[in-house]
């Protein structure tokens, strides 16, 4: 038997890491243009009535809890998608698919639990 037979189990895919680098370049610009313009968003009721300003304030304050929440849990799905993409590149690839639509389910989120002026 040759020596310089490798194991099936032991090749790794050379090229694993660019899925996850796509989503690094895309999911931590959205979130931070999202954390962005969700933070400016209580300068959209400014000029409101006291009864308008009551109500965006009071759907503001969870919707800003959920907005950063969903934005740290897709840090976190990108983070599972560099370490997975080495130890499973398929599961790793679905992640890096997944942390960018996270951030845009956080930004729908927002905006739909907010009650805007």
């Amino acid at each position: 038997m040759p020596e310089d037979v490798t194991d099936a189990r032991t090749v790794r895919p050379s090229r694993v890491w660019i899925g996850s680098l796509i989503s690094s370049f895309a999911t931590l610009p959205l979130a931070l243009v999202v954390l962005f313009f969700g933070g400016l968003s209580p300068m959209a009721c400014d000029s409101c009535s006291d009864a308008a300003s009551d109500r965006f304030d009071s759907s503001f304050g969870p919707a800003w809890t959920v907005l950063c929440s969903l934005l740290a849990l897709s840090v976190a799905v990108l983070v599972a998608s560099w370490v997975c993409a080495f130890r499973r590149p398929p599961l790793g690839a679905l992640l890096a698919v997944l942390a960018p639509c996270t951030v845009f389910v956080a930004w729908v989120a927002f905006t739909a639990m907010v009650d805007w002026p």
